[in-house]
């Protein structure tokens, strides 16, 4: 077993539940609701799609590497720096449109990038 990666997949799956309840509650709904050209519309509802298959994809994977980590088949260090880099830069990006933008105390209120910095944190920490 390996803690850290575990630990970044629990984080992952309880970001992919807050992907989907607060994510769709909070934007999506509200993004869909107005009154926005309906291509637009269903390429941001593409996009959170990918955004979902992604995190139920990589949370799944980093949970079963960190429960069965010694007994893996092949090398998972590729696969798991590829999902660690990827938080990563979901993080650096999400950091950058937040301090960027005019929303006030946007760095806080746009708070996602808390659980993307700590993903890929503990995994690459293992």
């Amino acid at each position: 077993m390996n803690t850290m990666v575990l630990m970044a997949g629990i984080l992952a799956g309880l970001a992919t539940i807050g992907h989907f309840t607060a994510g769709t509650k909070m934007y999506l709904k509200p993004f869909l609701a107005s009154d926005l050209d309906v291509i637009p519309k269903n390429v941001i509802l593409s996009v959170f799609h990918y955004i979902s298959v992604y995190q139920i994809l990589s949370s799944m994977l980093l949970i079963m590497v960190g429960i069965n980590y010694e007994n893996c088949m092949y090398d998972p260090t590729m696969v798991l720096n590829f999902i660690a880099m990827n938080y990563a830069f979901f993080a650096g990006v999400q950091i950058i449109i937040s301090l960027s933008s005019s929303v006030k105390g946007g760095l806080f209120k746009m708070f996602q990038w808390i659980f993307w910095v700590l993903i890929a944190v503990f995994v690459f920490l293992r």
